[in-house]
């Protein structure tokens, strides 16, 4: 499957986590054989439920975690439930708060969380990680009929008005980057906060000259390739992604967070040629006192069921290429935010 790509290489970091948990080329090579539904069976069952805190209605977060959630709850014989909210923002404030026990969150939002920044200015939020998964794409949307290539044709012509574009909901992690990005390419816009689905039916809106609350300019999203929404749009009004590779390279330069110059190729949207983004690692978080079984079960179903988690081509309603990414290899390099012990363990030990 053609997939995205980085442009740059991540800058080093130094010891890695690889080097400290001493996992060699062949325990590594073992790890990414899936199909074994239970591996050893030496660890516990749940003792009871939990909550995965994942994302938006329709966006990969969303879809991706309810897979992960019933092949969690099916090997266990114990529910995972998963719950939809705004996105990495909020999952880490439910994680914290110990009103869910797992959730995804991007690598930026974590890291804020984790220094007691940003978004999280008012206090440092506590949380563990179970493994860093795929990758997060910027999408900036705009309609086919926009004149908008680059960030630069969305500043407002001399005496005319902002563009109105989509930013993500409060609470998400699409909103922290949004207003990066915007705040490093100098443009003005007229936010909106809507969730993936609002954006979608209000560039729609503004597409079809429907003058309604939600119509918009343009939107951004971060989210994993393809997001279904966004593809579909290709059916409905036509879209195109616009360039934003200046200015991606200028954050994963000056902004330490996982950021990463990357591109989004044609195929996965039927585009005319590859679009030049912004790349954000997603993290599985969790709390940090969450029992040694709910996080040895799920790293485990994660990597010993990754070709049921990627699904049927065939079949868009059971079909999660972002599965295809996970390597344990850069599973483990969530620092600073530390792995909660039982992943440690897994990871450590490589059941194989």
């Amino acid at each position: 499957m053609d997939r995205p790509r980085l442009l740059t290489p991540a800058r080093p970091t130094g010891l890695t986590r690889r080097s400290v948990l001493g996992l060699g080329a062949a325990a590594t090579s073992a790890l990414v054989l899936p199909g074994c539904s239970r591996g050893r069976g030496d660890e516990p069952a749940p003792s009871g439920p939990a909550t995965f805190a994942t994302g938006n209605a329709g966006g990969v977060y969303a879809l991706f975690g309810a897979a992960l959630s019933s092949m969690v709850s099916e090997v266990t014989g114990m529910e995972l439930k998963p719950l939809m909210t705004n996105g990495s923002v909020q999952n880490i404030q439910l994680v914290a708060q110990g009103k869910a026990d797992m959730g995804f969150s991007t690598s930026d939002s974590a890291l804020a969380a984790y220094e007691g920044t940003g978004e999280f200015e008012s206090g440092r939020r506590k949380t563990s990680a179970l493994a860093r998964l795929y990758d997060n794409y910027v999408h900036v949307v705009v309609p086919m009929s926009s004149g908008v290539s680059e960030l630069e044709d969305m500043k407002p012509k001399k005496g005319g008005k902002p563009l109105v574009v989509g930013v993500g909901p409060k609470n998400s992690g699409t909103r922290v980057i949004s207003e990066l990005i915007l705040q490093t390419a100098g443009v003005e816009v007229v936010p909106r906060y809507l969730s993936l689905a609002q954006s979608v039916e209000g560039l729609q809106d503004k597409a079809n000259n429907k003058d309604t609350k939600l119509a918009i300019d343009a939107f951004i999203w971060s989210g994993g390739v393809p997001t279904l929404p966004i593809k579909n749009l290709q059916t409905s009004i036509g879209f195109r992604l616009v360039n934003i590779g200046k200015v991606a390279q200028e954050i994963a330069v000056k902004k330490f967070g996982g950021y990463v110059v990357s591109a989004i190729p044609p195929s996965q949207y039927g585009l005319a040629s590859s679009v030049p983004t912004l790349a954000i690692p997603n993290y599985l978080l969790c709390r940090p006192t969450l029992s040694d079984s709910w996080a040895w079960w799920t790293i485990n179903t994660l990597f010993r069921r990754q070709n049921d988690l990627v699904g049927d081509p065939s079949d868009p309603t059971n079909y999660h290429p972002e599965a295809g990414a996970l390597d344990p290899r850069s599973a483990i390099a969530t620092m600073p935010i530390p792995l909660h012990p039982a992943a440690e363990k897994w990871f450590r030990e490589a059941h194989i």
